[in-house]
Formats: C-alpha cells, sequence, structure tokens
C-alpha cells in the first residue's frame, strides 16, 4: 500500500518535461498497470481506429464519388426531398441502431458477473464479426447504380457498428478500472490517444496501397480499394485482439459489478451537470471532426486540386506532429488543469475551419496551404485526442465515489451514443452540402464546410466554458 501510494505521489509531483520521463515514470510502472500492458491495451484502439477511420475517410468518397476519380455511381445520387443524399439517410439509419444497441451493451458489461472479467469476453466476441462487416461494406452486390446496394449498405453498416460498439464500450469503460490514480488515468489515456493517431495513420494509406496494387495489375479502382480495406481490417482485427487477448482483467482491473437497473442508470448519468456539459461539447466537436475526416479528399482533390495520395503524407505529418506536442499537453494540463487546454484548443481548431473554407485562395502554392493547415491543426489535435477521455475518467471517477455504484460501461455507452449520432450527423451534413458544388469550378458545397466546422467548434468551446472542473485532492489522485 505504501508503495502505491507513493508512486502515485510521484506520478503527479514529478517534473513532466519530454517523452521518456512521461511514459516511463518508474514508480507507476511497479505500482500500476505494467508498461508493456499499456501499450497492449493501446493496440486495441489502434485497431478500431483502423477500421473507423477507413469508413469516414472511403465511405463517401466510394458511394458518392466526384466525377473523374475512376469510381462508378454505386447507388442514387439524386437529392430525398430536394436536401439529403441516400447515403446520408443510409448511415443516419445505420448509426441510429447503432446508437438503440449502446446503453444495452454497456448494461450487460457494467452488470455481468462473468468469472473471466465484464469487459474482456465481450471483446473477445466482437473481433471477427467487426473485420468481417468493416470488408463487406465496401463489396457491393452490383457495380452499377443499383437498389441493391441500398439496401446491402444497411445491412452491413449496422452489422459493423454492433460488432465495434461490442468491443469498444467494453474497452473504454476498462480505462478507469485499469488506472487507479488522476495521473494514471492521463498516461493510459494518452497512450490509448497515441494508438487512435497511429490508426489514422495506417487507414490514411488507404489509397496509396490501392494505387500501388493497381499499378501491379491486382484489378480497376474499385477492387483496388477493396482488398486494401481487407487487408487494413484484417490488421486491424489483429490488433485487436493482442488486446482482448493480452490483458488479464481479474488481475489489473479494479471492479465490481453494477446493480443498478438500465433506466436508473441513465438517469443518474444523465443528471449529471458535469457530464451533461461535456458531452454536449463533445458532441459538437465530433460533428466538425466528421466533416473534416468526411471531406479531405475532396479538400485535396477538389479545392487544391492535387492527387489523391497526398492525403497520406498530410495523415502521416499530422499524427507525427501531434505526437511531438503530446508531452506539452501534459504539462500543461499539470499547470493549468485540462479544461483550460481544451477550451485553447477548440478555439484553435474553429479558426482553422476558416482556413479549409479558403484552400485554394491563399497566395501559396496548393501543398503549402494543406501542409500549413495540418501543422496548425496538430496543435488542438494533440489534446483533444488525449483529453477528453481523462475528464470523463474523472467524472465517472467522482460518481462511483459518490454513489457507489459502478457504472463506467453506461457512461461510455451515453458518450458514444452522441458521438456516433455526430458522426452521423457529420456524414449527413457534409453529404448533404455537396448537393450545392462538390467538384473543380462548382464547389460551393464543399467550402460551405468550413463555416459550418467553426460554428461547430466554437459552440463547443462555449458550452464547455461552463465545465466545472475540480482541483486535484486526496481522493482524486
Amino acid at each position: 500500500m505504501f508503495l502505491l501510494q507513493k508512486a502515485c505521489f510521484l506520478s503527479e509531483t514529478a517534473p513532466a518535461f519530454g517523452i521518456l520521463p512521461y511514459f516511463f515514470d518508474i514508480a507507476y510502472m511497479q505500482a500500476g498497470l505494467p508498461f508493456s500492458r499499456q501499450l497492449i491495451y493501446a493496440c486495441g484502439m489502434t485497431g478500431w481506429s483502423i477500421m473507423i477511420n477507413l469508413i469516414s475517410v472511403i465511405l463517401v468518397y466510394i458511394y458518392l464519388p466526384p466525377s473523374g476519380s475512376g469510381i462508378p455511381p454505386l447507388i442514387t445520387q439524386a437529392a430525398v426531398f430536394g436536401i439529403f443524399n441516400v447515403i446520408a439517410i443510409v448511415t443516419a439509419g445505420g448509426r441510429l441502431a447503432d446508437a438503440i444497441y449502446d446503453p444495452l451493451i454497456a448494461q450487460f458489461s457494467d452488470r455481468s458477473r462473468n468469472p473471466q472479467g465484464r469487459r474482456i469476453p465481450l471483446m473477445k466476441k466482437a473481433v471477427l464479426p467487426s473485420f468481417v462487416f468493416c470488408f463487406l461494406i465496401f463489396v457491393p452486390l452490383r457495380y452499377n447504380e443499383s437498389n441493391l446496394n441500398i439496401a446491402w449498405l444497411i445491412f452491413t453498416l449496422v452489422g459493423f457498428y454492433m460488432s465495434s460498439t461490442t468491443y469498444i464500450i467494453p474497452y473504454n469503460a476498462l480505462l478507469p478500472e485499469l488506472a487507479h490514480s488522476a495521473a494514471a488515468k492521463m498516461r493510459l489515456a494518452s497512450w490509448q490517444s497515441i494508438g487512435y493517431v497511429a490508426g489514422i495513420g495506417i487507414a490514411s494509406n488507404a489509397f496509396n496501397i490501392a494505387e500501388h496494387l493497381q499499378l501491379q495489375g491486382l484489378g480497376g479502382r474499385i477492387q483496388s480499394l477493396q482488398l486494401t480495406v481487407c487487408m487494413l481490417s484484417a490488421l486491424a482485427a489483429i490488433f485487436m485482439a493482442i488486446t482482448a487477448y493480452g490483458i488479464d482483467e481479474r488481475r489489473y482491473s479494479i471492479s465490481k459489478p453494477s446493480a443498478v437497473p438500465l433506466r436508473k442508470a441513465l438517469r443518474q448519468t444523465l443528471g449529471n451537470r458535469n457530464f451533461l456539459l461535456f458531452v454536449v461539447a463533445d458532441f459538437s466537436y465530433f460533428i466538425a471532426l466528421t466533416i473534416i475526416t468526411s471531406g479531405l479528399m475532396y479538400f485535396i482533390t477538389v479545392l487544391l486540386q492535387l492527387p489523391e495520395r497526398i492525403g497520406n503524407k498530410l495523415m502521416i505529418t499530422m499524427v507525427l506532429l501531434s505526437l511531438l506536442f503530446y508531452p506539452l499537453v501534459n504539462i500543461g494540463v499539470a499547470r493549468l488543469g485540462k479544461k483550460k487546454i481544451m477550451l485553447a484548443s477548440l478555439l484553435l481548431l474553429a479558426f482553422i475551419f476558416l482556413g479549409v473554407y479558403e484552400l485554394g485562395r491563399f497566395p501559396a502554392d496548393a501543398e503549402t496551404q494543406i501542409f500549413c493547415l495540418v501543422v496548425l491543426a496538430a496543435v488542438p489535435m494533440a489534446s483533444l485526442n488525449i483529453l477528453p477521455n481523462a475528464v470523463l475518467a474523472d467524472i465517472i471517477q467522482k460518481d462511483s465515489r459518490e454513489s457507489g455504484g459502478n457504472k463506467e460501461a453506461i457512461y461510455f455507452a451515453v458518450r458514444y451514443f452522441f458521438v456516433k449520432i455526430a458522426q452521423t450527423i457529420g456524414i449527413g451534413m457534409f453529404s448533404m452540402f455537396l448537393l450545392y458544388g462538390k467538384d473543380i469550378g462548382n464547389d460551393a458545397g464543399i467550402r460551405m464546410n468550413g463555416i459550418l466546422g467553426f460554428v461547430l467548434c466554437f459552440t463547443a468551446a462555449l458550452v464547455f466554458s461552463r465545465f466545472r472542473e475540480e482541483p486535484p485532492s486526496p481522493g482524486n489522485t
């Protein structure tokens, strides 16, 4: 017990300067989750990130391709009621089914009395179906415009979202159970974030890999993309399995089954003022993030008229730069607190969206414009990758301490319910705006998303400014 208390004290008070002192805190390794298991935990996020970002980056591009992409239309491009794309309606339907499923799987996990643990057994069951459905999303039944492709897309999206939810809700609920102090939560959230951006970096190679496969004669444009998705989603499944089979939940997790019924647990969760403020700000931010993710290939190929393969260089640059800023984020948190860092990051990201609106119009060559935006975006993305889960872990810990209940998965389920709705709205709004122009010389719809992103991030900052951050105390360190 003394060693654990000493480790927590050292992790809170030791200066966090540079990457090595931060990630290789000897006291923490002796008393908490071993360093090797922290890396294994991060692998699960890498795998999930690869799959979810493959869908974010490629889905709209394949099913709603710009002219000259070499991809045939697979579903109708017509607007429904004059404003909705079919792709927006389909993704909204898939997310809605998934969102309803979220609290059910969370409650099942929280109340589980499985002798192997509340989280890991569910994660193991989710790996294979997540891989299968992720791949099948990109294998239409017809290679021309067909209503059968719409039905198939609905089926595979719902299957993927439910499978991946069965993995990610228990996975995130493990964080406050594996990390037993505020410093440990920040550290594990940082590794989790590294796993997420690593997944983005891997998924961003999809178009480069597909181009290489096509040059090697392994199929046309769409076939090479399908083969790429198959390979990358298989790699993602391996990463997810590393976490599911590499962590002994019974040994490292401190938890107990919840006895709170689902309806009461949801009511208590949504009655938490700080959590509601966090969720609303998070909701607005994720709409903006989904817009910029879905629009990346359009920004590159339409606004800047650059080749698709530049997207890989952009994402790798973003990943590497954001990793360099991670230690600075933790120094800033130690001195200023999580709230101020998040507010500054949201405001900076809002103004970066205004830059998206002007892409192709700045007095500089196309590559310089996009790389400057990426460099600026790496700063807020570093903190916004780390801090949300750390903030949520603090909220959960405080609730568990005050109520005596263990509702970790319910909290994450509610958060991810809104994240998924936000992602659905983001994809829907982006694709709807494309009705107003998505091609070279007719790009108004793409540019309008920059203004929308600014409004959303600014709104997120205003809402989160009302969040009440508690000072460190013996109860939460």
